[in-house]
């Protein structure tokens, strides 16, 4: 077996590696660590050190691993067992927990993200249908350590037994509530959660704080009662894959896989890839980023997704490009990639510049209706588009 582990593979400073070439390291021992912000790594199986270089750590170990891992200290403050275990935004950029949660919500609110919110996705809801209870102990832990009055798990009504599987397990907790979320792209955007469930409209670069809230993933809630409750570092990660691959059509979850492990292994417990196909996508379908099979699974990797073939386009193309979908760079790959020409580019009419050419929406989820948009581009030459907006 053969883990790849990335240096950065989440916002934050890239971790300075603590091993060298030929040192054996063990299931969870911690192996680098940020010079800043960022998160620490801990081997995800037991080994000897292959490789160290500016890019990852490579280890090399038997097929066969040991359950056991190397515990983390949990006899100290719960923050500092998240920093120790290296959590970090398992169903985003990957922010490091450890800072998001320095917070006082002592007349605020933790909410447990459950909106599974790309529409490949299924792992979160997987995971709550079997095993509720962890994600409730790290929500009640999140809000233990922030002060919080109250916990919400905001999830879709259509996800009906892991809303009963929750239901049981929050049953006789006052301080925690199930809330509803619409079925709409993007619901698990922080600010559209904020907005749907407290009525507070954040602009573009505000963060659930500013209304008296912390929003964490269904699986950095998993992570964190494991590490508090376990001593368990964040050494694995849940995926969904799909596509075109030959038993995995529809979807199939994989909990617990070893970060760094190369993700041809899953493709190959999917049957294989189905001829032809187009390209692999790591992440979800609307914001994932194209990839190799040979692409290292990460803390934030949520899927992996194998296309259709491309169409080919000969006509002159149009982009609209959103922050809720695909980027401008995104649509130019796919645009070359049928053989497209891009005649002309431009932005959902929602998207700010909130400072360093960062562009946010400034109502996500909510189309303003893209006709004038539309109408400029096939005024700048566009024979067809090439639409990366939530709502068309």
């Amino acid at each position: 077996m053969l883990a790849r582990l990335l240096l950065n593979q989440h916002i934050g400073v890239a971790a300075e590696p603590l091993v060298k070439v030929g040192t054996k390291v063990e299931k969870g021992q911690l192996i680098a660590v940020p010079n800043g912000l960022g998160a620490n790594l801990h081997a995800s199986i037991s080994g000897y050190i292959k490789e160290v270089n500016a890019k990852e750590i490579v280890i090399e170990g038997p097929d066969l691993q040991p359950e056991e891992y190397v515990h983390l200290n949990t006899a100290q403050d719960p923050l500092k067992i998240i920093q120790d275990a290296g959590i970090v935004g398992a169903g985003g950029a990957g922010f490091p927990t450890h800072v998001k949660l320095k917070a006082d919500l002592s007349t605020g609110c933790v909410i447990a993200n459950a909106s599974e919110c790309e529409p490949t996705l299924k792992h979160n809801i997987a995971w709550l249908k079997e095993r509720p209870e962890i994600v409730v102990q790290g929500l009640k832990h999140v809000m233990a350590i922030t002060g919080a009055a109250k916990g919400f798990i905001a999830i879709k009504p259509k996800h009906k037994q892991a809303l009963i599987a929750v239901a049981k397990a929050i049953r006789g907790e006052p301080k925690l509530e199930i809330r509803f979320l619409p079925d709409l792209y993007p619901a698990g955007d922080e600010r559209v959660i904020v907005r749907e469930l407290l009525g507070v409209e954040l602009a573009p670069g505000e963060l659930p704080l500013k209304a008296g809230a912390v929003v964490c993933n269904v699986e950095t809630l998993k992570n964190i009662a494991r590490a508090i409750e376990e001593g368990r570092p964040v050494i694995s990660k849940d995926l969904t894959l799909g596509g075109r691959l030959k038993e995995a059509r529809t979807g199939r979850v994989f909990f617990d896989v070893p970060l760094g492990l190369p993700i041809k292994e899953l493709i190959t417990c999917c049957g294989g890839i189905e001829e032809p196909h187009g390209e692999i996508v790591l992440g979800g379908a609307f914001t994932g980023k194209r990839g190799e099979e040979d692409a290292p699974v990460t803390k934030t990797l949520g899927g992996v997704s194998v296309t259709m073939p491309f169409l080919q386009e000969k006509r002159k193309m149009g982009l609209l490009a959103c922050e809720c979908g695909a980027s401008k760079s995104r649509l130019e790959e796919i645009a070359a990639s049928m053989g497209a020409t891009v005649a002309v580019a431009a932005n959902c009419k929602r998207m700010e510049d909130i400072g360093g050419g960062r562009l946010r929406c400034n109502k996500p989820g909510v189309c303003p209706g893209q006709a004038e948009s539309v109408l400029a581009l096939m005024k700048g030459g566009a024979e067809a588009l090439l639409i990366g907006t939530c709502q068309h």
